[in-house]
């Protein structure tokens, strides 16, 4: 028939998809594009308008296809505290195979794309955004099924989760020792541990906690503990509990 395109449009996203996540925005020429898509400019610019309308195509599609399968467990209506780490240990393992040297194609354009263009940024800043609702729905129904203390502050710890998703994201992209990524992925995720609801008050006995909890440590905010730099209890003090998991 007259007129009627010889292509599809979604076998040209997953190809230009593939392209961009590989290279990247800048080294993916235009020549480059027309090779690999299969069809000529003229219909590659009547499709998408130009080269940046490619491209965003191309991360919205990578949001709604690559992105959702990535956080199908996070996202689901009963997600807890095990959604979260099948999450993390999923990017961890990519790293040792598809994610190495490609990482995440949005984490990709928040550092080569975000600040240079606005249509690239509004994409970067949804999918933080995606991130971080995804984490916080996942830790406040955990809160409601008691797996972590209620007064556990989800805001914080969504962003913390948020940002150290996209931290090993980008690991992968420079092609980090995967086993790097995995003990990054597991002191991640031992936060976890540490939400579960905790009484103030108990005996010396509890206080030999990991060394984490140490004077000065810090870890999450941490603003005073009872730790000496050995991980043991001063005399006298408190089991040491983030005071965000406090009431």
């Amino acid at each position: 028939m007259s007129g009627a395109k010889q292509y599809d449009r979604t076998a040209l996203l997953d190809v230009a998809m593939d392209l961009f996540h590989r290279q990247g925005f800048h080294a993916t020429t235009t020549a480059a594009l027309v090779d690999a898509l299969g069809v000529n400019r003229k219909s590659m610019y009547a499709e998408f308008g130009s080269k940046q309308g490619l491209f965003d195509a191309a991360l919205d599609h990578y949001d709604s296809t690559s992105l959702s399968a990535v956080l199908a467990a996070t996202e689901s209506g009963d997600a807890g505290l095990e959604a979260i780490r099948s999450t993390f240990a999923g990017f961890a393992a990519a790293s040792e195979d598809w994610a190495q040297g490609r990482g995440c194609l949005l984490c990709n354009t928040a550092i080569e794309r975000a600040v240079l263009d606005g249509s690239s940024g509004d994409r970067v800043d949804a999918y933080f955004e995606r991130l971080t609702k995804a984490f916080r729905a996942a830790l406040e129904a955990a809160q409601r099924t008691g797996e972590i203390d209620p007064a556990a502050n989800v805001t914080d710890l969504s962003a913390f989760f948020t940002m150290t998703l996209v931290g090993i994201a980008t690991l992968a992209k420079g092609r980090a020792d995967p086993q790097q990524i995995h003990a990054a992925t597991r002191v991640a995720l031992s936060v976890l541990d540490d939400l579960k609801p905790v009484e103030r008050g108990l005996s010396d006995e509890r206080c030999n906690w990991p060394g984490r909890f140490i004077v000065g440590g810090g870890f999450l905010g941490l603003e005073e503990s009872p730790f000496e730099g050995d991980g043991k209890c001063v005399e006298g003090g408190l089991p040491a509990v983030h005071p965000a998991f406090l009431p």
